[in-house]
Order: C-alpha cells, then structure tokens, then sequence
C-alpha cells in the first residue's frame, strides 16, 4: 500500500534527553550504553514537520531499546552547526545524527575529527564518502512521493490552477518542485503551475517564517490558484492559513500535517500531504547500529519501494482519486514513468 495514513508526531520544544527502559541491542553497543544524539535544522522540534519527524524516529528507537536520548537545535541564525555536532561527540552520544541537508559541508568537517563516532545526516548523501568513512546518508526520493502530490492536485483543482512553495531555493528543494510539476502535468499538460521560494539559495529563514510563507501562498491564490503544495518546514502553517482564509486547499509536507496542525480550521482545508517518513529512517539507522549493521561511507534510500516516501490520507479528501494515484505509483515503482530531479 503506497498510500499511507497518519502518523502521530511530539510537538514540544526541548533539549532534554529523554529515553527509558532496559536491554541490549545485538552485536552493537549495549543498549543502556547507547546514547543517542540528534541535532536538529533550523526552527528545532516543534515545526509540525521535518524536525518532528526526525524526533519521532529517533524517540522511538530510544524508547526500544533503552537509550538516552540528547536533542539540540541551532542557534536563530543557524550559525552554530558545527558547534552542536562536535558537542555531542564531545560528550560521547553516538550514533549522532544530523537532521538536514544544511549539514553538508560542517558534517564533512566535524565527521574525521571523531573517527570513532558514527553519524548520520539526514537528506545528505556520503555515497562517494567525501565526508568520512563514518558518515552514512539517509537520502528519499521525494521527488517520486511529489509527484503523486502533483497528480492529487491535477485530479482536484478545479480550476487548472496550482501553486507550489519552496522554503529555500536550493537543488533539495527542486526535487520536490520537479516532482509536483511532472506529476500535474501528467495529469493534465495545460496545468498551470505557480512557483516561488520563500528565501533564496543559502538564506534558511525560509523553513521557519510562517507570515512570510502566508504572503507568499496568499498572492497565488489571489492569482487563481486553488491547490497549493508547499515543501517550506515550518513555513508550512502560513500556507495554510492562507488556504483557509480563502477558502482553498493546501497540501503538506514531511508529517501527516492534518494530524500534526491541531486545528479544525486548518485541517479542513489540508486535502493530503506528501509523507517522507523520516521518522522510520532514522529509527531503522539507529536499530542498525544498535545491531553493529551500519557501513559508514554509504547512502540509504528510501523512496515508494520501500514505503520512505507516499500520501497521507487523512480527513478522505483523496479517497476518491485514491485508484488513479496508485497506478501512477505503480508505474513510478516497475519503471514506466521515471520522475525528474531537477526543473529544465
């Protein structure tokens, strides 16, 4: 099943360990050595999205297997990346996780100083391994999971008129982007397709700055459009909120984010969002090194074949196209439509 349902996610901003119980992961540390340390992206636990999802990954495996559990988030100007990933090796957590692709370049820096630590970044590849032996990739195709947003948002837009919201302009972004636009089209070729980026390349405000988000959804559907999907963090809420003071739908991104708002108002007007669970990748990382299973220097990818990627169908807004979404996943899957990455 390529369409998934809810998912429940923590909402609460903390940088406290959490994490309880007893036992021992096989052929890896023991589990009550284990701890675990997670850094988060810009706007920290609580953006109702990626950062939560990540949390919700990292918190379960916690909980199996016994761990401690040590969350920190970047400063307002996200200028202390490196800061946060050495202090948790510093201090011993291992693995360590890095939660988005704004890592890149400090995870490459930081990652062999640490040789005997294991991290992870999520939405950043090592798959050459430029960035150490000991740094593995969680990398989605959510290029794929987008363009099954884009063909929801074809069959449903009743005016051939659709928008996309990017949080930061950057080539991560753009797959999101790439997808949504190919799926629309596929659907119907005369579609169009409003796009725009809350920030540009380098400038990370994007992910958390809902008033901006909100202006930038709210001129698109005053243009005419009356879907509109965003891939924008915590700048997400604005797009909503500009959905539903129209009297349009939006889709989410990340969360099952009719699940994740808490709000009526807003959940009405949220019709799917776009699932890229990586809640279970980081969980499943963390199991594996618990296991002694983790190489290092490798990607692992999660997309529809694996169910890392897919539509939430909470609230029934897509029960009714739910046939036709699921071919076009199937041709994704066996090969026969081959989603773009990147805009021409």
């Amino acid at each position: 099943m390529l369409l998934a349902g809810s998912m429940a996610l923590a909402a609460c901003a903390s940088d406290e360990p959490a994490g309880g119980g007893s036992g021992e992961g096989g052929g890896g540390a023991a589990a009550e050595e284990l701890r675990i340390g997670l850094a988060y992206d810009e706007g920290g636990r609580g953006d109702q999205s990626f950062n939560d999802s990540a949390y919700a990954g990292a918190a379960a495996a916690a909980d199996a297997l016994g761990a401690d559990l040590q969350e920190l988030s970047p400063n307002e100007d996200a200028s202390n990346r490196a800061e946060l990933l050495t202090q948790l090796a510093e201090q011993g957590f291992n693995p360590v996780i890095a939660v988005g692709f704004a890592y890149d370049d400090v995870i490459a820096e930081v990652a062999p100083q640490f040789p005997d630590t294991t991290f992870a970044q999520v939405d950043g590849s090592n798959s050459d391994g430029a960035k150490g032996d000991n740094v593995t990739g969680l990398v989605f195709a959510e290029e794929q999971g987008s363009f099954l947003a884009g063909v929801a948002a074809a069959l449903k837009s009743e005016s051939a008129h659709i928008g996309f919201v990017g949080g930061v302009e950057s080539p991560l972004i753009e797959k999101f982007e790439a997808g949504y636009v190919a799926g629309a089209q596929a659907v119907n070729p005369q579609i169009r397709v409003d796009r725009q980026y809350i920030s540009p390349a380098g400038d990370f405000s994007g992910f958390s700055d809902p008033a901006r988000g909100q202006i930038v959804a709210q001129g698109m559907y005053d243009a005419g459009a009356d879907i509109v999907y965003h891939a924008a963090g915590g700048s997400g809420l604005g797009v909503f909120q500009a959905a539903a003071g129209s009297g349009n739908r939006a889709i989410g991104v990340d969360s099952d984010q009719y699940l994740t708002v808490g709000d009526p108002a807003l959940q009405a007007v949220i019709m799917t969002s776009m699932l890229k669970r990586v809640d279970n990748a980081v969980e499943q990382f963390i199991n594996d090194y618990s296991e002694g299973n983790v190489q290092g220097a490798e990607d692992v990818l999660n997309d529809l074949s694996t169910e890392g990627i897919g539509l939430a169908t909470s609230g029934g807004f897509i029960d009714d196209i739910q046939d036709d979404i699921d071919q076009y996943a199937q041709q994704i899957t066996d090969g026969t439509i081959t989603v773009p990455t990147t805009i021409e």
